[in-house]
């Protein structure tokens, strides 16, 4: 899904200075509280702007386009999560929000600026990328890290898919998902971006495996806390997630949506993920 596809255009972009001087841009659409989206790994802005769309008849939806991605400036080499918490603050100063999304690592990003400022006071998270007991897997990144190097950025994108797949979909041979990663360029040419994404990903991946069973600290959440997760999404990481983040956090709702994957906010279903999350910001 771009843009041009949900009426967004290059006007509704805007940008901030983080604290360290990078540049962050978001795409705005819609009318009243306003909600700040945070999207996952190898995702842009426009990947969510369907989401944003359905969101926006009841919100103002700023959908951050992180460091590193499109319009904001690069990660850097200092890169940390705590870098990716500073550009939200700063994108939530400019705008007021006080309701926040996230998606897989965007998730994660959500909880930890959210686990340090009361600025928010509700957090609706899909699928957090929360590594537990080491749930989050990290033995694909030697590999990757060649193939990289050796510029052959497909093989790469494909040591890291079968790594972080479905169990249905992991025993696959490389030699298919790299035919069926092909395919899909093909018919979703949008999805080539995450061949410029790779090394973004990885240091995104850095942070998830450094903040490891740190889920505790999430107890110091104040938000109000909407979990949300697909039933079909097949991961050990998600259910774990689902098992144990409840727990700690103070203020916690759950929403299954039995026929969706991992994908179901950006891809699958996401105006029925929109409704839920309008829902619970408006209750």
């Amino acid at each position: 899904m771009t843009e041009s596809d949900t009426g967004l255009t290059a006007n509704d972009t805007h940008g901030i200075l983080s604290k360290d001087g990078t540049k962050i841009a978001y795409l705005s659409v819609g009318g009243g509280p306003a909600v700040l989206v945070l999207p996952g790994v190898l995702s842009m802005a426009s990947d969510y702007a369907a989401f944003a769309c359905a969101l926006a008849q009841r919100f103002t939806v700023h959908v951050i386009e992180r460091r590193g991605r499109g319009k904001s400036g690069p990660q850097g080499d200092d890169y940390s999560i705590a870098k990716e918490c500073e550009d939200v603050l700063a994108v939530q100063r400019q705008t007021g929000a006080r309701l926040l999304v996230g998606h897989s690592y965007g998730g994660l990003i959500a909880l930890e600026v959210a686990r340090g400022n009361s600025v928010f006071t509700k957090v609706a998270m899909y699928e957090p990328g929360v590594s537990i007991d080491g749930s989050m897997p990290v033995q694909w990144m030697a590999g990757y890290r060649k193939k990289l190097a050796e510029n052959r950025n497909l093989d790469a994108l494909v040591e890291f898919t079968l790594a972080d797949a479905p169990a249905r979909l992991a025993k696959l041979p490389p030699w298919l998902m790299k035919l069926l990663l092909s395919i899909s360029f093909i018919r979703f040419p949008g999805s080539r971006q995450m061949l410029n994404l790779l090394e973004q990903n990885i240091r995104e991946w850095q942070e998830i495996a450094r903040l490891d069973s740190t889920y505790e600290n999430y107890r110091q959440v104040t938000a109000g806390v909407l979990l949300m997760y697909g039933g079909r999404s097949d991961s050990p990481a998600v259910d774990l997630v689902v098992e144990r983040l409840p727990s700690v956090l103070p203020r916690c709702e759950m929403k299954e949506f039995p026929r969706l994957d991992h994908f179901g906010i950006e891809r699958t279903a996401p105006n029925d993920v929109a409704k839920a999350v309008g829902d619970y910001f408006l209750k």
